[in-house]
């Protein structure tokens, strides 16, 4: 099927987002699929809707590139291409906007010259650089479903017609698991390091993301176990060869206590994050903040949700760094972009099994019952303490 009979052009010339005027017929004001209710945005059609959604990841660039760029497709197709506004597509329209991502036609408008990077601004800028392959399809609809999720849950539209798109399975090889291969994880730890710090805002979101990487990956910490443990549950003792150790004691799954050794990078992060938030270099027994501080009322610990989305956002914008790389990233991308939280455990714990006695590994990940602290067990577990800071490191800049 083809979408090229639907409707006939409706602009002079292609306009990115920025400079889009939507007619009033088709700027989703009345659209089929619009909600009734009290919505939670204040947009009152389909562009600043859009923009709306965009805004949140202003303070992630290159995942801002990305989701501008299939929204921005998206809503000059309708407009251009189709003659319906974004808030009455069906989804019947997606099937054949998915026809068009594989050959947009007429390829004077819609398609890039050969070799040309034109400035968004210039009236030879086009939307496409060519033809999206299936796994670039699969991405751009994938981009568009979050867009929609999203405007469902802010009571912009009534339902996603992407939700009935059907989904076929993606061959992956029989190695890849959930979690970071050292490669990806260093590209990961590249995209915390680069985050804007231009404001004070900035800088400590930036800081608190790095301390929440530091914390799942060097503690192998569930997100429940980021957001009900304290900051008072870093403590010291010293060790029968007398040396100092700093250990963290975490309250996890089924209300189980393990003890993870607070390893000297890790002591270090935890002094730079206190530090990022005015706070003295070191918590002392009984300290009540949460391990990790929201930007704003710090005394109050983050939700699951909110952790959540944090890391998923630093997946996004390492997938988008990553295909910005070109294409022999593109699996690399896909698969850090299907990474959650959980998958730092995982990470966490192959990582430290590649060089680690597996009973360490399995005592500081509480896979099984850790014994009662006793004497006799010091000894043992200052081994594991000096193991892990040995062998288990995270890597940060010193900058």
């Amino acid at each position: 099927m083809s979408s090229l009979i639907v409707a006939p052009a409706v602009l002079a010339h292609l306009e990115p987002l920025e400079g889009l005027v939507l007619p009033l017929h088709l700027s989703g004001e009345r659209g089929r699929n619009r909600a009734q209710g009290l919505p939670q945005v204040a947009a009152n059609d389909d562009r600043s809707a859009v923009l709306a959604w965009l805004a949140r990841y202003r303070d992630s660039p290159a995942t801002l590139a990305s989701y501008r760029k299939e929204s921005e497709r998206l809503l000059l197709w309708c407009v251009n291409q189709h003659g319906k506004a974004l808030s009455d597509l069906t989804h019947e329209d997606f099937l054949l906007y998915e026809t068009f991502l594989g050959d947009p036609q007429p390829s004077d408008r819609w398609v890039m010259q050969v070799a040309q990077k034109a400035p968004r601004t210039s009236p030879h800028w086009r939307p496409f650089a060519k033809p999206l392959d299936r796994q670039s399809q699969r991405q751009a609809l994938s981009i568009l479903n979050s867009l929609f999720n999203w405007l469902v849950q802010a009571g912009y539209l009534a339902g996603n017609p992407l939700a009935l798109r059907r989904r076929k399975a993606v061959a992956r090889p029989a190695n890849t698991s959930r979690f970071l291969p050292h490669e990806d994880w260093a590209h990961v730890r590249a995209t915390i390091e680069s985050l804007p710090t231009t404001t004070p805002r900035l800088a400590l979101q930036a800081a608190r993301y790095r301390w929440l990487f530091t914390l799942l990956y060097i503690g192998g910490l569930r997100i429940s176990e980021v957001c009900n443990n304290s900051m008072g549950d870093f403590y010291w003792r010293t060790g029968v060869d007398g040396r100092e150790r700093w250990w963290l004691e975490v309250r996890g799954k089924g209300e189980k206590t393990r003890v993870i050794p607070a390893t000297d990078e890790l002591v270090s992060e935890l002094m730079r994050y206190r530090k990022a938030n005015n706070l003295a270099p070191l918590p002392r027994e009984g300290d009540s903040l949460a391990l990790l501080l929201p930007l704003i009322g710090s005394a109050r610990p983050m939700g699951r949700s909110g952790v959540h989305e944090l890391v998923k956002d630093i997946f996004r914008e390492t997938a988008a760094r990553l295909r910005a790389l070109g294409p022999d990233h593109e699996g690399a991308a896909a698969h850090v972009e299907q990474a959650s939280a959980h998958w730092m455990r995982h990470t966490a714990g192959t990582h430290q099994s590649n060089s680690m006695d597996l009973k360490a590994v399995r005592d500081n990940l509480g896979h099984s019952n850790i014994a009662t602290t006793s004497i006799y067990l010091h000894t043992e577990a200052d081994a594991r303490h000096d193991q892990t800071s040995r062998q288990h490191k995270l890597g940060w800049s010193t900058q």
